[in-house]
């Protein structure tokens, strides 16, 4: 048996959270409203918070001990303190993580109503607001089909942080069938790994000798430096444990994935809750929040929380049958670790750049200290190359070539005129930082990326027309060729398709997983340059056509375009100044753009 985690460390990865358990009254589900069924199974709040251990200020009675098929049983929930929301099943004693059985009727449909899970109507009751009670009752009827024996559950919600699950209530049973005990404990220990406070943080020595460690910056020791994410996992017997830590205000999290692409990964969260931390197995389909399991797989489980540093150990099986969802440990996979904020149980996505390590083979390779190559450094390159050639070089030497032939016509730079030469100087560096940004990706990713969405088809059309404009160029007839026409056409449209498709293509690259800016912040800077482009060649297009002009200085004649040099040199003038504006608008706009990727 062995297992080998290539290691990619993905930083203030933005995911949220739900939390599932395993247990009898289904939670609140974060819903005000008490629409909960999702938790039918669980019985368990999503709050991504653990239940409460202390005793419960919360009871549930029954008006009778045995009942027949048919019988009306009156179910009362009470507490010497308020609550705020609830969740009431009858299930088969015996079988206390089973479905609910029976039906609810209301006594008061303002705080209650019925749910249906197990595809029957009316088999739980929940809170219809999050308005403060101490107690409530629903009328239980007997189905045709009960088990001998039958217990009721709750689950109460005192705040949103606070709750009691899956509380045991009466058991009531058939004719002469004695009442099982209480399986209280039982479900407890089912369903939730015991926790305990960490004594004193992690610590790195012993990696490479009893433990393998991911370390970042390298070298660094969690025990003593803040700064230091840290993760470490060691195999005995059957059971691998894992030590994580890391400075976050949310949370810290790793996910083995079977690929280098975030989605359909298994993975473990350490959530920092007001001061306690809760440890949980998830999953995450595609770049969607992930859901937490209602299987409880984790064992040994430990947290502490000093100075800003989240810190969190577990242990699981190799093989986890009772969640199937979760990886079998022999096998090899890329490892994700992330952190980031959590507010009112959502995590925010401010996702980091990946670390890859080597490979490692968990259950039978020696202990090592990995380290990784911080390969996605080229996407860093391919962003930034590409903003700066389409939102600084391109956009510019367009603009030249646009409304800047009629300026400067007695003056050559390098033998041609002004406007030419800037626009064939900068347009080339277009085609040049397209070039090479362009090979990154396929440096990086070594193939063609399957799973990148639009966005590597609309580089690649890019690429090609960028190209095509040099080698149209080349082959351009000569100015008073009767074919020249073509070429001016075919050389306008195409630059302007390779422009546009650039910046749509801008729009889904800030959007990649490997390079993924902040949300929706840089989403709106480049809406802004977009704007901003199209508004300040609008005022050039204007100019061009007379509609803005220098006046003449009288009153009672229209503003229009002079033929003398004077107003020629104002033309000149309007349109340098408008250059200026322009080439600076857009540098902030790169600037703040190329920011974000320096920040990730």
């Amino acid at each position: 048996m062995r297992i080998t985690l290539p290691l990619l460390k993905m930083w203030n990865l933005q995911t949220a959270l739900a939390i599932l358990g395993t247990l009898c009254l289904t939670s609140i589900s974060g819903y005000k409203n008490g629409k909960v069924e999702k938790s039918c199974e669980s019985m368990m709040p999503e709050h991504h918070s653990q239940p409460n251990t202390t005793a419960s200020p919360y009871t549930l009675t029954v008006n009778a001990r045995k009942f027949s098929p048919g019988d009306n049983i009156r179910v009362a929930l009470s507490g010497s303190e308020h609550f705020e929301g609830f969740l009431i099943q009858a299930r088969d004693a015996t079988n206390p993580d089973g479905p609910a059985i029976g039906s609810f009727t209301l006594v008061d449909p303002e705080i209650s109503q019925r749910l249906t899970c197990n595809s029957i109507e009316g088999s739980a009751v929940s809170h219809t607001s999050n308005a403060k009670k101490t107690e409530i009752q629903v009328i239980w009827k007997a189905p045709s089909n009960a088990p001998p024996t039958v217990q009721f559950l709750a689950t109460v919600l005192a705040h949103y942080k606070i709750f009691w699950l899956k509380l045991p209530g009466p058991v009531i049973s058939q004719g002469d069938v004695t009442p099982a005990p209480s399986q209280s404990t039982t479900i407890m220990s089912t369903n939730s790994a015991s926790t305990s406070i960490l004594p004193q943080p992690f610590t790195s020595e012993g990696c490479g000798v009893s433990k393998s460690c991911l370390i970042d910056p390298v070298s660094c020791n969690p025990s003593v430096d803040t700064n230091c994410f840290f993760l470490s996992y060691s195999t005995l017997d059957q059971t691998v444990s894992f030590e994580l830590s890391g400075p976050a205000e949310g949370y810290v999290s790793f996910a083995l994935s079977k690929d280098k692409w975030m989605g359909d990964d298994d993975t473990y969260l350490c959530i920092n809750d007001e001061g306690r931390v809760s440890v949980e197995a998830a999953y995450t389909a595609g770049r969607t929040y992930p859901e937490v399991s209602s299987k409880s797989v984790l064992t040994d489980v430990g947290w502490r929380v000093s100075d800003g540093v989240i810190q969190c150990k577990f242990s699981r099986s190799i093989y986890t049958p009772q969640d199937p969802v979760r990886f079998s440990l022999n096998n090899s996979y890329y490892l994700f670790v992330a952190h980031g904020t959590a507010e009112y149980g959502m995590i925010h996505r401010h996702m980091r750049q990946p670390l890859i390590s080597s490979h490692h083979q968990i259950i039978t390779g020696p202990p090592e200290i990995l380290t990784g190559s911080r390969s996605p450094l080229l996407m860093k390159y391919h962003g930034a190359l590409m903003l700066i050639a389409w939102m600084l070089a391109g956009s510019t030497g367009k603009l030249m070539a646009a409304y800047f032939k009629p300026d400067w016509p007695e003056q050559t730079l390098f033998g041609q005129k002004i406007w030419f030469q800037v626009h064939r100087m900068l347009m080339s560096l277009t085609v040049f930082l397209t070039a090479v940004a362009f090979v990154f990706p396929f440096v990086y990713r070594g193939k063609w990326s399957t799973r990148a969405g639009v966005h590597p088809y609309l580089g690649c059309t890019v690429m090609i027309l960028a190209f095509c404009q040099p080698i149209m160029a080349a082959f351009r007839p000569a100015p008073d060729s009767s074919r020249r026409w073509i070429f001016n056409w075919l050389h306008w449209g195409v630059g302007n398709a390779a422009e546009i498709i650039a910046v749509v293509s801008m729009f889904f690259g800030i959007r990649q997983q490997s390079l993924l800016l902040p949300y929706p912040w840089t989403t709106g800077v480049l809406s802004a340059f977009v704007v901003w482009t199209i508004v300040l060649k609008l005022v050039l297009k204007l100019h061009k056509h007379n509609v803005i002009t220098k006046g003449s200085g009288k009153e009672d004649e229209l503003p229009v375009l002079s033929d003398t040099s004077e107003d020629v040199s104002w033309d000149t003038k309007f349109r340098v100044a408008v250059l200026a504006v322009f080439v600076l608008g857009n540098s902030a706009f790169c600037i703040s753009l190329l920011a974000s990727i320096g920040d990730i």
